[in-house]
């Protein structure tokens, strides 16, 4: 290892440094960025130039051997798009986001070099490394644990939503996000800018970066073949004003081959035009998205530029790419930097935006939210008419978004049609047209994009940077929307900051949809929050009825970094319970429908509303036989497990009430145990691993065309006659 006598501190760990690059003398002399300044004086001032030239090269030895300190992890696709990263910091943006996971040894490498880092105790180089790929250290993909940067990134095609969420919150910063060629062959990325822009046309302070660098993970991209004027074509075809490119190719005077080449193969003074290009181009880019301008950056240039290898095996590094192998010292030799480089590097870093961005970012402090005030409760008399739950909620969530103009709901299916119209009347649907006949105009708070994943994008992306949402859907078709609810939800678990729970509506269509067959009924995605359950933040709730729904939505607007859904029927059904009923519930994970004495104790454990309906008629038939029943309805299952069963004590914010073995006795405790649920059987383990009598359990096995939710159900075998027979045969 080598380190000079004026070597900065935090440079402690590096491998190699390099002597001064030619104009160090010249326009070295001083930080481009002065004291007390944001950001560069102008992206045509040569110091400027040269020091951005010095960032990227210091992003790419970074990521290179941090990532080989381990021989894992991913430089190939950062590297290309070190370059914009360094442009960006340099101009003062610092809210930067990426939608590409891979990229994230890079991120860390910017998060570095501004200080950032020092809030979770890495100083210097030889500690990134150390902590790189650890437990509570550096993780593989970007989380929400990292010190300033602002969203979680691992599955493609999700980056987007968190950048126009934050546009959407803070409408005078600028949200960068780098965008991969290998994801934008996705159409959900493209579609949900275009809904977007649709929806809120005058917020255009988000950048789609492109990083078009002809590569994916293991191959070509699937966009790698297209010519500049596709490429420009196709952003404008899908509705964007402004399309700047930079192609590292117009600036090659190495005689590379292809269509794609690394700029830092170039002659001095050509990586300086390159350098100056990209940096003019960022800062076009970012006043014209700040003016009002739906604008993208396209940067093409090969993948792992400037690092080991080139294409797609830059991607990944693999068990013995370490440190000491040829082509990694190679590498690093090449993009060494002088300890005065390095100095300067990190002065403009930390200066740019006024500080590290764990200190700057929107992300890094709560976003303040207005008072809701009392919600107009209103509690059905129990045995009274019959009510629909989600219209009952409906009028909640009506006067939260007309007490929170930040409050968004979005719906891909409508929500008229799942009983919740008075959401449209109240808060009116986001349209260009205005249309009173459908209660829509452009400044509405519903959001009504086709794709669940532009649904729930917006929704958690809201949720994560500090606002109040909800995503409503048909649970038939959710399943589309969920991995970035999953992403959302481990990261609010992870977060540093509390911010609210992100809250979901889940029509329970599959018994109710019958004419339309299994299209509409898969109640499946409930093994989804089955499992997320063990997370230890994830809280699936099933409210009894009307009164039980009004609980349940008021009880998830006061938790923090939680992911909470709400599953109920639309159809009129019988009000059992009161408020403080469900209110115990929500604490004891259920509640005591019924109860009648005989001979022996059947127990029923209920997830849902309709299948209440069953298992009533079945304890009339028990009871007649001389059979004592219980109903329990299954209000908040993830209160039933036992404290070891979830991660809860790890989560932000964390909730670790759950039931005792007391109290899960006199609610289960019996001489038999039923669990009924309309879904996965997997929603029931809490229940059926701490029960000890005999047991048994009635779910969900597959749609049907059906006349009515009762012959589906009969379909899946859950009837009154089938539940008395099993129940008979468990106590006999």
């Amino acid at each position: 290892m080598t380190i000079a006598s004026a070597t900065p501190a935090f440079c402690q760990g590096i491998q190699y440094f390099g002597k001064a690059l030619p104009g160090l003398e010249k326009y070295g002399q001083q930080p481009a960025i002065a004291p007390s300044q944001l950001a560069i004086a102008s992206p045509s001032d040569p110091a400027a130039v040269f020091q951005t030239l010095l960032a990227a090269d210091a992003l790419r030895y970074l990521t290179l051997q941090v990532t080989a300190t381990k021989a894992s992890g991913h430089p190939g696709g950062f590297a290309s798009i070190a370059d914009a990263i360094a442009s960006l910091v340099m101009l003062g943006h610092k809210n930067i986001i990426t939608e590409v996971g891979h990229h994230a040894p890079g991120f860390y490498s910017n998060m570095f070099l501004d200080r950032s880092l020092e809030d979770m105790g890495i100083t210097n180089v030889e500690q990134m490394g150390e902590r790189f790929r650890e437990m509570d250290g550096l993780l593989g993909h970007l989380s929400g644990q990292i010190p300033g940067l602002l969203n979680p990134a691992g599955p493609l095609g999700q980056g987007q939503h968190f950048a126009m969420a934050g546009a959407l919150l803070h409408r005078d910063l600028l949200f960068p996000v780098t965008i991969g060629d290998g994801g934008i062959g996705e159409p959900y990325i493209m579609s949900s800018f275009g809904h977007f822009h649709t929806a809120y046309p005058e917020v255009t302070n988000f950048l789609p970066i492109l990083v078009w660098n002809g590569y994916s993970q293991e191959h070509h991209s699937m966009v790698s073949t297209k010519q500049n004027e596709e490429m420009i074509a196709y952003w404008e075809g899908n509705g964007f004003q402004e399309i700047i490119l930079v192609n590292a190719k117009d600036y090659d005077d190495a005689n590379q081959p292809g269509d794609y080449v690394d700029s830092t193969e170039f002659s001095w003074e050509k990586r300086l035009e390159f350098t100056q290009a990209v940096l003019e181009a960022t800062d076009k880019a970012a006043k014209s998205a700040l003016s009002g301008k739906l604008t993208v950056l396209i940067v093409k240039q090969l993948k792992g530029a400037g690092v080991h290898k080139r294409g797609a095996k830059s991607h990944n590094l693999y068990p013995g790419d370490t440190l000491e192998k040829d082509y990694i010292v190679s590498a690093l030799k090449t993009r060494a930097l002088s300890p005065e480089a390095w100095e300067l590097v990190r002065s403009n870093f930390e200066r740019s935006a006024g500080g590290p961005a764990s200190q700057k970012v929107v992300t890094e402090k709560e976003l303040p939210l207005p008072d809701l005030g009392e919600l107009p409760l209103e509690e059905f008399p129990v045995k009274g008419d019959k009510q629909v739950a989600t219209t009952a909620m409906g009028k909640l969530v009506g006067h939260v978004g007309q007490k929170d103009p930040n409050f968004v709901v979005s719906n891909a299916d409508g929500n008229a049609a799942s009983g919740i119209n008075n959401i449209n009347i109240a808060l009116k649907i986001i349209h260009p047209t205005p249309d009173e006949a459908y209660f829509q105009g452009p400044k509405g708070q519903v959001y009504e994009p086709l794709s669940e994943d532009a649904c729930a994008g917006l929704a958690v992306g809201l949720a994560l940077f500090g606002a109040r949402t909800l995503w409503c859907s048909y649970e038939s078709f959710a399943i589309n929307g969920l991995p970035i609810w999953q992403t959302v939800t481990q990261a609010m678990a992870e977060l540093r900051r509390p911010t609210p729970s992100t809250i979901t509506l889940f029509t329970a269509g599959a018994l109710e949809q019958g004419r339309n067959g299994w299209t509409h009924q898969r109640p499946e995605i409930e093994n989804y929050f089955a499992a997320m359950m063990r997370n230890g933040n994830i809280f699936p709730l099933f409210p009894t009825d009307a009164n039980s729904i009004q609980a349940c939505y008021d009880w998830a607007l006061t938790t923090k970094n939680k992911g909470i859904t709400i599953t109920a029927s639309k159809s009129p059904l019988p009000v059992r319970t009161t408020f403080e009923q469900t209110r115990q519930g929500l604490q004891d994970g259920g509640i005591v429908l019924h109860e009648s004495e005989g001979s022996q104790k059947v127990v029923f454990a209920v997830i849902g509303d309709m299948t209440l309906i069953p298992v009533f008629d079945a304890a009339v038939n028990l009871e007649a036989q001389g059979i004592g029943v219980r109903i329990v309805s299954v209000i908040n299952p993830r209160r039933l497990y036992r404290p070891d069963d979830t991660a809860s004590q790890t989560c932000t914010d964390a909730d670790n009430h759950f039931l005792d073995d007391e109290g899960f006795e006199k609610i289960f405790g019996g001489d038999a145990l039923i669990g009924v649920t309309g879904g996965s059987s997997a929603m029931l383990e809490p229940i059926m691993l701490r029960s000890n009598c005999r047991r048994d359990t009635f779910a969900w096995k597959r749609g049907e065309t059906a006349a009515s939710a009762g012959q589906i159900m009969a379909f899946n075998g859950i009837t009154a006659e089938a539940l008395a027979k099993r129940a008979v045969e468990l106590v006999g």
